[in-house]
């Protein structure tokens, strides 16, 4: 199985995280909820898979292009 790297767009701090590990991810839907600057901006997967990973907690300090989880494809 090939594994696809979530990385975050901006810089900020995990608000809350919405999936567990194992969670069958459909193309669209929201891992994470990153918030930046008093916004909240979901982290969405694109393709869909099974979550295999959280490289993050709630609360952590995340910089752009930071791998946040991992999907396996």
């Amino acid at each position: 199985m090939a594994v696809e790297q979530l990385k975050s767009e901006v810089t900020g701090s995990v608000w809350k995280i919405v999936a567990n590990i194992g969670d069958n991810i459909a193309p669209g839907d929201s891992i994470m909820i990153i918030e930046s600057m008093k916004m909240e901006i979901p982290v969405i997967c694109e393709d869909g898979g099974k979550l295999s990973a959280l490289l993050v907690k709630e609360g952590d300090s995340v910089a752009e292009g930071q791998n946040l989880a991992e999907i396996e494809i």
